[in-house]
């Protein structure tokens, strides 16, 4: 009997570690009238409903769109000629008014950014070495094919294993 409790306690375990080892994605992208962008020659059109900061956010995303990728980019200067993922985050969320001016966060700070949770709008994804944006329904983010591409648009899902999601409240 002992050896079966035993038995039974290691298959609880096993199966608990291999749910935890389960790859997860990002929501895939679904148009929907009114509440997400559609993206148009690599820049993103907002929502008419969309809230005047997160319209703001998407006009600041798409001033950076085909910048390169630049280690550091974005965090010495507000307006740079590269951007990392974290530079890229934080020109889009300063630009909005949803972080202070002046600050320069590397991606694991955004893990004590907003809030825990999913936002409506707009939904910051980070680990300790990347951070990237959901924005009304797509994703901003430098990375694309697993290599710094440079802060771009996508509507192709990522795996983001690992990764914490915060917001602000109301958006």
């Amino acid at each position: 009997m002992k050896h079966v409790l035993l038995i039974m306690a290691a298959l609880v375990w096993l199966l608990a570690s291999c749910q935890q080892q389960r790859d997860v994605y990002t929501p895939d992208y679904v148009f929907r009238k009114g509440y997400t962008v559609r993206l148009v020659g690599g820049k993103a059109l907002a929502p008419r409903e969309a809230p005047k900061r997160i319209k703001r956010a998407i006009a600041a995303a798409n001033k950076i769109v085909g910048k390169p990728y630049r280690r550091g980019g974005g965090h010495g200067r507000h307006h740079d000629s590269a951007y990392d993922c974290s530079g890229s985050v934080a020109f889009v969320l300063r630009e909005a008014g949803m972080l202070k001016k002046g600050t320069t966060p590397v991606s694991g700070d955004f893990l004590r950014w907003g809030r825990p949770g999913y936002g409506k709008w707009l939904t910051v994804y980070v680990k300790p070495g990347h951070v990237f944006l959901i924005i009304a329904g797509a994703r901003f983010d430098t990375t694309g094919s697993g290599r710094g591409v440079g802060p771009r648009w996508y509507t192709k899902s990522r795996r983001c294993t690992g990764f914490k999601v915060r917001h602000i409240p109301g958006f």
